[in-house]
């Protein structure tokens, strides 16, 4: 019987030549896990592997460049193009789905806080779903909280802001995102958020409209239960009027 001690090879080696963005997929997949454009997938990613996934959308959107028919190895413009709007995909604009939640200190609301705390305007930047065009403006948080709300630090709305609409957004849903993980993370007895943006797929392209915003907002707790509350917050908003 030899002694020489028994190795097992890596994990890593059956999956030798298969695209990492499968790999994150089929786990994905297994977990039966939701990947849509707004969701968060970090957890299934593996140190590395968002390096390899860089590669890999440098190549297909050199493809892309291709069907364009851009020569890109003769314009100098366009050279380093491929690899530019892969940097910016997964390092930038829809960094949200590739990296953990920030880290958010929460304090127990020692004074027993009880009035209404407006945040605002945060700036929004964020991508259209369905053209990938921006989606830029600004949003406002209105938290009523109780003895036993979590209080975060101003810079953490902003924080988690980015995070949330650092991903292909639908307004609409971006704010219930957003508010979903508000309400999460500090338990109020309240909260509002109101959202105005411009949509370059409306102004940069179809019907070219450059002057048209989108205004929405979402209520959470006494809210929607209180009109007054809902009055005063609404009008506490600067330039809304």
């Amino acid at each position: 019987m030899s002694d020489l001690p028994v190795v097992s090879l890596p994990a890593r080696a059956s999956e030798e030549g298969t695209p990492v963005s499968v790999r994150i997929r089929e786990r994905l997949l297994a977990a039966r896990q939701r990947f849509h454009a707004n969701d968060n997938i970090a957890g299934f990613i593996e140190p590395g592997e968002l390096e390899l996934l860089l590669d890999e959308v440098e190549a297909k959107m050199q493809g892309v460049l291709d069907s364009l028919v851009i020569d890109t190895a003769g314009d100098h413009n366009t050279q380093n193009t491929a690899r530019r709007v892969a940097k910016m995909y997964l390092n930038e604009v829809f960094k949200g789905r590739y990296v953990a939640p920030p880290p958010i200190t929460e304090f127990p609301n020692v004074e027993r806080l009880n009035e209404l705390m407006i945040v605002g305007p945060i700036t929004v930047r964020s991508a259209c779903s369905h053209h990938f065009c921006p989606v830029i403006g600004k949003l406002w948080v209105g938290v009523m909280p109780n003895e036993h709300t979590n209080v975060i630090g101003l810079s953490k709305y902003a924080r988690l802001v980015d995070w949330v609409m650092g991903r292909p957004q639908i307004q609409e849903e971006a704010v219930v995102q957003l508010a979903d993980l508000i309400m999460e993370k500090t338990q109020p007895d309240g909260l509002a958020i109101v959202m105005e943006a411009s949509h370059f797929c409306m102004s940069w392209r179809g019907v070219r409209e450059m002057d048209s915003k989108m205004l929405n907002s979402v209520m959470r707790g006494v809210f929607l239960t209180d009109p007054t509350l809902r009055r005063e917050f609404l009008s506490l908003i600067p330039g809304r009027h």
